[in-house]
């Protein structure tokens, strides 16, 4: 499917590479390598995002050229990174352009033209980094940079099941491609901003354990009264996650709709991807997300009542 993606991408000029809103940091970091590999190849390409640039990514090469935009610019094809459909994109426009899909996810669905899924792959970097390879477009530091920023990411730092010598193997490539590893991290670990911590502070007070089971929120009122971004939720589940015996921890997160956004994380033994399909979301073995309706006691109770049923089939095998 790679050989059919460089077909597409040699036979056209002019691209949109884009991912899914409020993107996170397999999101950026991809779409920036993207962008840049398609411009060393001889194309035009604009890395749109409905969202932006995140602002702990905003020190990425490239970032600074990213397009913020409701509507796709003219181009002969987009590219489409770890999304499940374009309409996650936000983006309008692109349903008469041809489209690309890449992505590494397990609820990932053929929507595109040319759909190259790989499952396997911890990471829509690791993708992107063949692609480079396959187009003999080399890797210098800065794409480096991107890519291993979007892999160290989406692995929870290395730390989500799944992982293994293939992807240290990459994260070896990129480093010595001319990414560096402490300034990476340093950007994404601390460079928290004071609402974040207030908004973690609000969330930890929040607690609920159930078994292996935390769940935490925050709302709408707590975003607002802190000056909090949406960027600044990113993470906050996994200080649940983080204590000794939870297996599965959740975050819920009130929209301004009422609505309720949900993150959900597991140390390996549940698969929280099925839960987050149940609900029409979708993800990761370890990390995935969905949305339902209020109020939070009732979003709480569909998502634990699910979780139990989900860690019950565990059990029985």
């Amino acid at each position: 499917m790679l050989d059919r993606v460089l077909q597409e991408i040699r036979g056209r000029r002019h691209f949109v590479v884009t991912s899914h809103a409020r993107p996170d940091g397999d999101a950026i970091g991809s779409a920036l390598a993207c962008g840049q590999i398609l411009r060393r190849m001889g194309k035009l390409a604009d890395v749109v995002m409905h969202d932006g640039v995140p602002r702990i990514y905003q020190s990425l090469p490239f970032a600074d050229r990213v397009i913020q935009a409701d509507l796709a610019p003219p181009s002969d094809a987009a590219i489409v990174l770890e999304c499940d459909s374009i309409k996650r994109t936000l983006l309008g426009g692109l349903e008469d352009r041809f489209l690309i899909s890449i992505d590494h996810h397990v609820s990932a669905r053929n929507f595109a033209h040319v759909n190259w899924i790989d499952s396997s792959a911890m990471a829509t970097a690791e993708l992107v980094y063949r692609m480079a390879r396959l187009a003999g477009v080399p890797i210098d530091p800065d794409i480096a940079t991107c890519l291993y920023t979007a892999l160290m990411t989406d692995t929870g730092s290395f730390m989500f099941e799944g992982v293994n010598e293939h992807t240290f193997a990459l994260a070896r490539e990129l480093v010595l491609a001319g990414a560096d590893p402490a300034r990476c991290a340093r950007h994404i670990y601390f460079g928290h901003s004071t609402a974040k911590l207030r908004l973690l502070g609000a969330a930890l007070s929040n607690l609920h354990r159930e078994g292996p089971l935390a769940w935490i929120w925050v709302t709408q009122e707590q975003m607002e009264r802190f000056g909090a971004r949406e960027e600044d939720c990113e993470g906050l589940v996994n200080y649940a996650l983080s204590i000794g015996d939870v297996q599965v921890a959740i975050f819920f997160r009130e929209l301004p709709d009422q609505r309720w956004r949900v993150s959900l994380r597991s140390k390996g033994e549940v698969n929280v991807s099925t839960v987050a399909e149940h609900f029409g979301g979708g993800g990761h073995k370890c990390a995935s997300g969905c949305s339902l309706e209020g109020p939070l006691s009732a979003a709480v109770a569909q998502v634990i009542e699910r979780l139990r049923a989900e860690r019950a089939a565990v059990n029985a095998e």
